[in-house]
């Protein structure tokens, strides 16, 4: 059995095997999603604190829904009230939420290493919901399950990634998950934005400004959020990004017939990805969303849950309320 997860804070050091076991965990709270009772008291008196320094709608409300439909009580702490923009330490502020006594940290930052950094100094786990330019590691998980469920397996697909890789940690954590799974990577978007770091990482990556080379094949393709305030470059008109970059059907054909298309969130329709991609069959956007609710249940469960990792417990604990 794969070593149990003290912290979730990076996709890097996992192994396979943890990822699959991650995964595993996730399926019976896909199934409860189907429910139309889908509260639990799995973590009945357990609470989550929900530590965000960075503004995030999604992410937020999908982590305080799998901590409420299992049962846990939530902290929250958001940006624009956090005491750190009032000039208090983050490390300070992090004990002042230890210290009403969670039994799990869920964090966001805008600095890359800042969840980390947290984990060295506290002794309750923290999931990185999301640090910087660095990782989001929960996203990549959630990726996985949906790629595994529509493709059956994980191993040696061809992926495709467009956009702004080089700010991405959206593609940072997909990148370290499906490399241990042997998958090779064509990254596109303009050449500003392709970081040639991936290529000296041992993984099978080839970076491409053309984007009707890089879909040629693929298997799946995520289509990242392009964030308007990158945008402003006199090398890169808004309209020049549309009509070089977009997802359109046309594009999408030159992926194989049944290619997944996979977004992040939030998707501006008309600029990354044209309306009839992000609606049609190949679309795995709204699976996305259902399947970051049972990844997140189940590492709040794995994480917070004393001997959730035996397998005496798999399946025993998921129990009504």
């Amino acid at each position: 059995m794969p070593e149990r997860l003290r912290h979730l804070l990076s996709i890097e050091p996992l192994t396979a095997a943890q990822i699959n076991f991650v995964l595993d965990e996730a399926k019976p709270f896909q199934e409860i999603q189907r429910h139309p009772l889908k509260k639990l008291a799995t973590l009945r008196g357990k609470g989550v604190a929900l530590a965000f320094f960075e503004n995030s709608t999604r992410t937020r409300i999908s982590f305080a829904t799998a901590a409420s439909r299992l049962g846990a009580d939530t902290l929250n702490l958001q940006a624009e009230s956090s005491s750190v923009k009032k000039g208090e330490s983050l490390l300070d502020t992090v004990r002042t939420l230890d210290a009403m006594k969670p039994d799990c940290i869920v964090m966001r930052h805008a600095s890359s290493g800042a969840c980390e950094f947290v984990a060295r100094h506290l002794d309750i786990p923290v999931i990185n919901a999301g640090d910087g330019c660095h990782e989001h590691p929960t996203q990549a998980l959630l990726d996985a399950l949906t790629i595994r469920d529509r493709l059956g397996s994980l191993e040696n697909i061809r992926l495709t990634i467009l956009g702004d890789i080089l700010h991405s940690r959206v593609a940072r954590s997909n990148l370290q998950l499906l490399s241990k799974f042997g998958c090779c990577f064509t990254l596109c978007g303009p050449a500003m934005w392709l970081p040639r770091e991936f290529e000296q990482m041992g993984m099978r990556v080839k970076l491409t400004p053309r984007i009707d080379e890089a879909l040629e094949g693929a298997d799946a393709v995520i289509v990242l959020r392009v964030q308007e305030e990158r945008m402003h470059e006199p090398s890169l008109p808004l309209a020049e990004y549309v009509l070089r970059y977009q997802l359109t059907p046309e594009r999408l054909r030159r992926a194989k017939p049944n290619a997944l298309v996979l977004h992040p969130g939030p998707m501006i329709r008309g600029l990354e990805i044209d309306p009839v991609v992000a609606d049609g069959p190949q679309s795995c956007v709204l699976d996305q969303v259902t399947n970051g609710l049972a990844v997140r249940m189940a590492l709040l469960f794995m994480l917070t849950s004393p001997g959730a990792d035996s397998d005496s417990s798999r399946g025993t604990k998921y129990v009504a309320d």
